[in-house]
Protein backbone atom coordinates (compact mmCIF):
# COMPACT_ATOMS: atom_id res chain seq x y z
CA UNK A 1 0.00 0.00 0.00
CA UNK A 2 3.05 2.15 0.75
CA UNK A 3 4.35 1.67 -2.44
CA UNK A 4 1.28 2.27 -4.62
CA UNK A 5 0.59 5.94 -2.43
CA UNK A 6 4.33 6.80 -3.24
CA UNK A 7 4.41 5.82 -6.84
CA UNK A 8 0.99 7.84 -7.49
CA UNK A 9 2.80 10.70 -5.57
CA UNK A 10 5.56 10.69 -7.94
CA UNK A 11 3.10 10.25 -10.92
CA UNK A 12 1.56 13.56 -9.88
CA UNK A 13 4.80 15.52 -9.04
CA UNK A 14 6.78 14.96 -12.37
CA UNK A 15 4.27 16.53 -14.82
CA UNK A 16 4.07 19.57 -12.22
CA UNK A 17 8.15 19.40 -12.06
CA UNK A 18 8.47 19.32 -15.85
CA UNK A 19 5.94 22.28 -15.80
CA UNK A 20 7.48 24.12 -13.31
CA UNK A 21 11.16 23.51 -15.14
CA UNK A 22 9.76 24.73 -18.53
CA UNK A 23 8.64 28.12 -17.01
CA UNK A 24 11.59 28.74 -14.87
CA UNK A 25 13.98 27.72 -17.46
CA UNK A 26 15.99 25.57 -15.01
CA UNK A 27 17.71 23.54 -15.11
CA UNK A 28 18.10 21.93 -11.81
CA UNK A 29 14.01 21.54 -12.06
CA UNK A 30 14.44 20.08 -15.57
CA UNK A 31 17.13 17.71 -13.69
CA UNK A 32 14.43 16.74 -10.48
CA UNK A 33 11.49 16.58 -12.65
CA UNK A 34 13.80 13.69 -15.09
CA UNK A 35 15.02 11.92 -11.66
CA UNK A 36 11.19 11.67 -10.46
CA UNK A 37 10.17 9.99 -13.22
CA UNK A 38 13.21 7.41 -13.03
CA UNK A 39 12.70 6.52 -9.63
CA UNK A 40 9.04 6.23 -10.58
CA UNK A 41 9.77 3.46 -13.06
CA UNK A 42 12.50 1.90 -11.02
CA UNK A 43 10.77 2.09 -7.68
CA UNK A 44 9.65 -1.64 -8.03
CA UNK A 45 12.72 -2.93 -8.71
CA UNK A 46 14.44 -0.72 -5.78
CA UNK A 47 11.72 -1.76 -2.93
CA UNK A 48 12.86 -5.15 -4.01
CA UNK A 49 16.34 -4.84 -3.56
CA UNK A 50 16.83 -5.47 -7.29
CA UNK A 51 20.65 -4.60 -8.26
CA UNK A 52 19.67 -3.82 -11.53
CA UNK A 53 17.39 -1.62 -10.66
CA UNK A 54 19.88 -0.03 -8.05
CA UNK A 55 22.73 0.18 -11.08
CA UNK A 56 20.17 1.61 -13.18
CA UNK A 57 19.84 5.15 -10.68
CA UNK A 58 23.04 5.64 -10.72
CA UNK A 59 23.74 5.29 -14.83
CA UNK A 60 20.77 7.57 -14.80
CA UNK A 61 21.98 9.81 -11.87
CA UNK A 62 25.76 9.76 -13.48
CA UNK A 63 23.99 11.04 -17.09
CA UNK A 64 21.77 13.51 -15.56
CA UNK A 65 25.07 14.67 -13.98
CA UNK A 66 27.20 15.04 -17.05
CA UNK A 67 23.99 16.37 -18.85
CA UNK A 68 23.04 19.04 -16.52
CA UNK A 69 26.76 20.61 -18.00
CA UNK A 70 24.80 20.89 -21.68
CA UNK A 71 22.07 22.28 -23.16
CA UNK A 72 20.77 18.81 -24.47
CA UNK A 73 19.61 18.06 -20.63
CA UNK A 74 16.38 19.86 -21.76
CA UNK A 75 16.06 16.18 -24.65
CA UNK A 76 15.08 14.11 -21.98
CA UNK A 77 12.25 15.91 -21.43
CA UNK A 78 10.64 15.14 -24.45
CA UNK A 79 10.70 11.63 -24.30
CA UNK A 80 8.60 10.35 -21.76
CA UNK A 81 5.14 12.20 -22.97
CA UNK A 82 5.45 10.73 -26.36
CA UNK A 83 6.96 7.25 -25.54
CA UNK A 84 3.96 6.59 -23.32
CA UNK A 85 1.74 7.97 -25.07
CA UNK A 86 2.79 5.49 -28.12
CA UNK A 87 3.41 2.38 -25.30
CA UNK A 88 -0.57 2.99 -24.63
CA UNK A 89 -1.41 3.02 -28.08
CA UNK A 90 0.37 -0.53 -28.67
CA UNK A 91 -1.23 -1.66 -25.84
CA UNK A 92 -4.38 -1.53 -27.85
CA UNK A 93 -3.74 -1.85 -31.14
CA UNK A 94 -1.19 -5.06 -30.66
CA UNK A 95 -5.08 -6.60 -29.51
CA UNK A 96 -6.27 -5.46 -32.76
CA UNK A 97 -4.16 -7.69 -34.81
CA UNK A 98 -5.99 -11.06 -36.56
CA UNK A 99 -7.14 -13.49 -34.38
CA UNK A 100 -6.49 -11.27 -31.31
CA UNK A 101 -9.18 -10.66 -28.89
CA UNK A 102 -9.32 -6.48 -28.68
CA UNK A 103 -8.47 -5.22 -25.14
CA UNK A 104 -12.18 -3.88 -24.40
CA UNK A 105 -13.65 -7.02 -24.99
CA UNK A 106 -11.08 -8.84 -22.60
CA UNK A 107 -12.11 -6.28 -19.82
CA UNK A 108 -15.61 -6.74 -20.84
CA UNK A 109 -15.84 -10.57 -20.65
CA UNK A 110 -13.45 -10.36 -16.96
CA UNK A 111 -16.67 -7.82 -15.83
CA UNK A 112 -18.89 -9.87 -16.20
CA UNK A 113 -20.02 -13.44 -15.80
CA UNK A 114 -18.84 -16.50 -17.82
CA UNK A 115 -22.50 -17.86 -17.77
CA UNK A 116 -24.46 -13.85 -18.57
CA UNK A 117 -25.59 -13.56 -22.05
CA UNK A 118 -24.31 -10.11 -23.08
CA UNK A 119 -25.81 -8.06 -25.83
CA UNK A 120 -24.64 -9.54 -28.87
CA UNK A 121 -23.59 -5.29 -30.20
CA UNK A 122 -20.88 -5.25 -27.74
CA UNK A 123 -18.42 -7.34 -29.56
CA UNK A 124 -18.69 -4.72 -32.38
CA UNK A 125 -18.52 -1.75 -30.06
CA UNK A 126 -15.80 -2.73 -28.25
CA UNK A 127 -13.62 -3.78 -30.80
CA UNK A 128 -13.94 0.07 -32.54
CA UNK A 129 -13.55 1.34 -28.73
CA UNK A 130 -10.35 -0.64 -28.59
CA UNK A 131 -9.20 1.11 -32.31
CA UNK A 132 -11.04 4.64 -30.70
CA UNK A 133 -8.39 4.24 -27.23
CA UNK A 134 -5.28 3.45 -29.73
CA UNK A 135 -5.78 6.20 -32.06
CA UNK A 136 -6.20 9.18 -29.54
CA UNK A 137 -3.16 7.82 -27.78
CA UNK A 138 -1.13 7.64 -31.12
CA UNK A 139 -2.65 11.53 -32.17
CA UNK A 140 -1.72 12.98 -28.68
CA UNK A 141 1.81 11.03 -28.94
CA UNK A 142 2.15 12.83 -32.36
CA UNK A 143 1.18 15.70 -31.14
CA UNK A 144 3.55 15.92 -28.29
CA UNK A 145 6.38 14.82 -30.89
CA UNK A 146 5.83 18.09 -33.13
CA UNK A 147 5.62 20.46 -30.27
CA UNK A 148 8.46 19.47 -28.92
CA UNK A 149 10.17 19.50 -32.23
CA UNK A 150 8.91 22.80 -33.32
CA UNK A 151 9.57 24.54 -29.34
CA UNK A 152 12.02 27.57 -28.85
CA UNK A 153 14.24 28.27 -26.94
CA UNK A 154 14.90 25.04 -26.01
CA UNK A 155 13.11 22.37 -28.87
CA UNK A 156 14.22 19.33 -30.30
CA UNK A 157 15.31 20.79 -33.65
CA UNK A 158 17.17 24.05 -32.01
CA UNK A 159 19.10 21.99 -29.65
CA UNK A 160 20.38 20.01 -32.79
CA UNK A 161 20.97 22.78 -34.73
CA UNK A 162 18.06 23.65 -37.18
CA UNK A 163 15.98 26.58 -36.63
CA UNK A 164 12.12 25.41 -37.69
CA UNK A 165 10.38 27.29 -40.56
CA UNK A 166 8.22 27.26 -37.85
CA UNK A 167 8.42 27.66 -34.32
CA UNK A 168 5.98 27.27 -30.83
CA UNK A 169 6.72 28.01 -27.31
CA UNK A 170 8.14 25.50 -24.89
CA UNK A 171 5.36 26.65 -22.52
CA UNK A 172 3.15 25.58 -25.59
CA UNK A 173 4.70 21.88 -25.67
CA UNK A 174 4.52 21.36 -21.97
CA UNK A 175 0.88 22.69 -21.21
CA UNK A 176 -0.29 19.85 -24.24
CA UNK A 177 2.81 17.14 -22.73
CA UNK A 178 1.64 17.63 -19.50
CA UNK A 179 -1.88 18.56 -18.83
CA UNK A 180 -4.00 18.91 -21.97
CA UNK A 181 -3.45 15.26 -23.08
CA UNK A 182 -4.52 13.98 -19.74
CA UNK A 183 -7.69 16.02 -19.82
CA UNK A 184 -8.40 15.20 -23.03
CA UNK A 185 -8.22 11.10 -22.30
CA UNK A 186 -10.62 12.35 -18.98
CA UNK A 187 -12.83 13.85 -21.65
CA UNK A 188 -12.82 10.71 -23.81
CA UNK A 189 -13.37 8.32 -20.93
CA UNK A 190 -16.23 9.92 -19.40
CA UNK A 191 -18.30 10.99 -22.67
CA UNK A 192 -17.75 7.24 -23.53
CA UNK A 193 -18.79 5.87 -20.28
CA UNK A 194 -21.69 7.89 -20.47
CA UNK A 195 -22.70 6.66 -23.66
CA UNK A 196 -21.49 3.27 -22.39
CA UNK A 197 -24.39 3.56 -19.99
CA UNK A 198 -27.08 4.75 -22.17
CA UNK A 199 -26.19 2.27 -25.17
CA UNK A 200 -25.92 -0.55 -22.78
CA UNK A 201 -27.61 -0.31 -19.46
CA UNK A 202 -27.14 -3.64 -18.12
CA UNK A 203 -23.92 -3.22 -16.44
CA UNK A 204 -22.61 -5.17 -13.31
CA UNK A 205 -20.85 -2.22 -11.95
CA UNK A 206 -23.11 0.53 -10.16
CA UNK A 207 -21.53 4.34 -11.02
CA UNK A 208 -18.23 5.51 -12.27
CA UNK A 209 -16.32 4.51 -9.03
CA UNK A 210 -17.40 1.02 -8.45
CA UNK A 211 -16.31 0.70 -12.88
CA UNK A 212 -12.76 2.04 -11.86
CA UNK A 213 -12.67 -0.25 -8.79
CA UNK A 214 -13.55 -3.09 -10.98
CA UNK A 215 -11.34 -2.02 -13.35
CA UNK A 216 -8.15 -2.27 -11.15
CA UNK A 217 -8.80 -5.50 -10.52
CA UNK A 218 -8.51 -7.15 -14.22
CA UNK A 219 -6.75 -4.53 -15.92
CA UNK A 220 -3.61 -6.60 -15.56
CA UNK A 221 -4.93 -9.83 -16.54
CA UNK A 222 -6.74 -8.24 -19.47
CA UNK A 223 -3.03 -6.63 -20.63
CA UNK A 224 -0.94 -8.97 -19.97
CA UNK A 225 -3.31 -12.02 -21.39
CA UNK A 226 -2.26 -13.13 -24.94
CA UNK A 227 -5.89 -14.00 -25.66
CA UNK A 228 -6.73 -14.92 -29.30
CA UNK A 229 -9.91 -15.79 -31.33
CA UNK A 230 -9.95 -19.06 -32.18
CA UNK A 231 -9.32 -19.53 -27.80
CA UNK A 232 -12.02 -17.14 -26.77
CA UNK A 233 -15.61 -17.94 -26.04
CA UNK A 234 -18.17 -16.01 -27.63
CA UNK A 235 -19.06 -15.14 -31.15
CA UNK A 236 -16.35 -14.11 -33.17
Amino acid sequence: MLLKAVMVALAVCYPLLAHLAVLANSVLLTVASIGVLAVLVLLPGLARGSVSAWLAVLLIGGALAVLSQQSLIWLPLYAPAVLSDLFVAWIFARTLLPQRVPLVERIVRLLHAPEEKLNPAIWPYARRLTLAWAALFIAVGCISLVLALLATPNGILVLLGVRPALTVSQHSWSLFANFIEYVLAAVFFAVEYSYRRYRFPEQPYANVIDFLRRMRNVAPEAIGSDARRQSAPGPT
